[in-house]
């Protein structure tokens, strides 16, 4: 059993809903901020002209505590071209923050404590009890390859998207008998 706190973004209303059986993905993502309330702040951000933002379904923070930011039968706004039939999960971590897209800041360092993969692993029992339907897994980097302009040098390219990262311990992080590995 997983302890989840309930905790929805102020539009969660109005993302549409869809069927349990549609949903066969989930994409591990990590939030590349320094710590759950910012998080949170960046999650409440209106940027989409229906009212909603950018937002993961679950948030898993560091001390494993999970939180339910977007009810999963809703469509989250969390993988361009994914979003319908998958469930993100945020891990807390900072990946490349605060300067995404410097060339020089390009390397993930932060480890994954093993409190915060126990509570994914957790996580994931549940949901693929939950939706008998999920069968794939991916990191966000796998689904979104797009490369953009550098912030420091414009001539030079770096990816859109490097979560979970290179520290995110896949091998322990999901039971590669229930979800197999997607990539685009």
């Amino acid at each position: 059993m997983i302890d989840i706190l309930h905790a929805p973004l102020p539009y969660e209303g109005l993302l549409p809903t869809r069927d349990a059986e549609g949903i066969d993905l989930v994409v591990i993502h990590c939030t590349e901020l320094p710590d759950l309330a910012m998080a949170r702040e960046y999650g409440e951000r209106v940027i989409y002209d229906s009212g909603a933002g950018a937002s993961g379904h679950y948030y898993v923070d560091r001390d494993g505590s999970v939180l339910c930011y977007v009810d999963p039968l809703r469509v989250a706004n969390h993988t361009r071209g994914y979003n319908p039939r998958s469930i993100g999960i945020e891990l807390v971590n900072t990946g490349r923050y605060p300067d995404w897209f410097h060339s020089a800041r390009q390397v993930m360092t932060e480890p994954y404590p093993a409190r915060q993969i126990d509570a994914l692993r957790a996580l994931l029992d549940h949901l693929t009890e939950r939706f008998p339907s999920l069968r794939h897994i991916a990191g966000h980097e796998d689904l979104d390859t797009a490369m953009v302009p550098a912030s420091d040098d414009p001539e030079n390219e770096v990816p859109r998207k490097r979560d979970p990262g290179p520290q995110f311990p896949w091998a322990r992080a999901y039971d590669a008998g229930r979800l197999g590995r997607l990539a685009s």
